[in-house]
């Protein structure tokens, strides 16, 4: 009898709900079941999970990589999804694997390399693959200065924190002074330059900023897994310019992303990120975790959760080529089931039962995304 797969992720995007799906509907028939942890008590992560916890607030890494360990002995678990505090975590993966938990996670080289975009960019450039221009500022005098240069080659300024994810702190720069135009509508990312400036120069508080073009679409987050080996098992470029997305198996966005995965040794599951500058992909960003909008990839008949967490138990599926290319689709906003109460509070540590029941999953239906988004054929 093949036994269950125990897999714990810990606070992650609410987009991840389908990663769970897709683990539980695995074409191997194998039994999974599925621990969360999350800091938000009403995260459907947790209401998704068979069995969930509230985290403790506070931790230092240190110590959330000793409440990590406590968690993988207490649960069985056999495959850990480290999201929150991924490099601390990698950089335990002996200890770990000791109590008989597989991190899927690159190690802790690769992981610090796309820590801080600035050292990401520089060693990608090393290997022959195109980045665009980019000025590391901290001060109002380098964003000025910045700006100006990329204003006068013809080119929109934006800034984006040097480390971070998910476009969080992401602006584009205008010199439109501010006005009720600015308020009427939706909020956009356009920020005046003389406001961050003058925010600039008020602030006692370090900024560690890149400023670089707004680069074009389309968009193409390439999905990659990659085993122990280094070798790329599977690529599959997605791509989005406005609201229609699609799937590309083109080689100039897959060669360079198979480079990348295979040179910095992102095992397992990565996403790289590129635009156009001018007629060139360019590399936009490395995430060294499963993508929010991995699901999607069940269009092209692959399930490539199910794919990685064989592959972190050591069952290698070998190259992986997807059947078919999904047609283009779009997402629309959709319900998703939370837990009916709040979570309670933790209880005592030795405690080994689930802290929440498993609830009843809901029925199958389409891929969706973005924790309530249902994806739709165009």
């Amino acid at each position: 009898m093949v036994s269950r797969v125990r897999v714990w992720l810990n606070r992650t995007y609410a987009e991840n709900v389908f990663f769970m799906d897709q683990l539980r509907r695995n074409p191997s028939d194998r039994a999974v079941e599925i621990h969360a942890t999350h800091g938000d008590a009403d995260s459907p992560v947790l209401a998704a999970a068979d069995t969930a916890e509230l985290e403790p607030e506070g931790l230092s890494p240190a110590g959330y990589v000793e409440y990590a360990l406590a968690q993988c002995r207490r649960r069985g678990i056999d495959v850990f999804v480290p999201r929150l505090h991924q490099s601390a975590i990698v950089a335990h993966r002996a200890e770990f694997e000791a109590v008989g938990t597989a991190l899927l996670a690159p190690p802790p080289e690769a992981v610090a390399v796309f820590q801080d975009k600035v050292i990401a960019y520089e060693a990608v450039q090393a290997v022959g693959v195109p980045v665009p221009p980019w000025w590391r500022v901290r001060n109002a005098d380098e964003l000025v200065a910045a700006v100006e240069e990329l204003e006068e080659a013809g080119h929109k300024a934006c800034f984006k924190p040097a480390s971070g994810a998910g476009g969080v702190g992401f602006r584009v720069i205008t010199r439109s002074p501010f006005s009720l135009m600015h308020l009427s509508g939706f909020p956009t990312p356009y920020v005046q330059l003389d406001l961050v400036e003058d925010a600039l120069r008020r602030t006692d508080e370090p900024v560690d900023w890149l400023v670089m073009p707004r680069l074009e679409q389309p968009e193409v987050s390439v999905d990659c897994l990659t085993g122990p080996d280094n070798r790329v098992r599977l690529a599959i470029g997605r791509s989005k310019s406005g609201r229609r997305r699609g799937f590309t198996l083109q080689e100039q966005w897959l060669k360079p992303a198979r480079l990348i995965a295979e040179g910095f040794g992102l095992h397992y599951l990565s996403n790289i990120q590129f635009r156009m500058f001018g007629d060139t992909p360019v590399l936009m960003d490395v995430n060294t975790r499963p993508a929010g909008g991995l699901h999607q990839l069940s269009l092209c008949g692959v399930n490539v959760p199910w794919l990685a967490v064989k592959l972190a138990l050591g069952e290698d599926p070998g190259e992986v080529v997807p059947p078919f290319l999904g047609q283009d689709y779009t997402v629309v906003s959709g319900p998703r089931q939370l837990r009916p109460v709040s979570i309670p509070q933790q209880r005592a540590a030795e405690e080994t039962e689930p802290l929440l029941p498993a609830v009843p999953a809901p029925a199958p239906a389409e891929p969706v995304e973005s924790g309530a988004a249902q994806v739709l054929p165009l």
